[in-house]
């Protein structure tokens, strides 16, 4: 079975495909509050997928960590406009210290390839 990894360091690969599964890395984003971090932070997921001839509609989960449940509802407006309403993935949200203090929010996606 072939295993292709992308955007790869000693350390890790952004994107790696086996079979007909993508799974990307851990992604942030950048700004100063919760609704830029989530919005470039899907953006990347985006570009990525991308990279890889796939899109949103073939997430099949998705967990994303908080630093702080605090921004849970702000996190979601972000999430439910990007997100595909007619392919929603399984998804999963906890509370978690994060790389470093700036980071609000960080997503682990596993897709179909198309």
């Amino acid at each position: 079975m072939k295993i292709t990894r992308l955007h790869k360091t000693e350390r890790m690969s952004k994107v790696v495909i086996h079979n007909d599964t993508i799974y990307l890395c851990g992604q942030v984003g950048s700004g100063n509050n919760i609704t830029e971090q989530t919005t470039t932070m899907l953006e990347k997921v985006d570009a990525l997928l991308a990279e890889v001839d796939c899109d949103k509609s073939r997430i099949l989960t998705s967990t994303i960590w908080l630093s702080d449940m605090s921004n849970f509802a702000e996190m979601n407006l972000v999430w439910d406009a990007w997100i595909d309403p007619q392919n929603p993935p399984a998804r999963a949200c906890g509370e978690a210290r994060l790389a470093t203090e700036a980071l609000l929010v960080e997503i682990i996606v596993t897709a179909a390839k198309n």
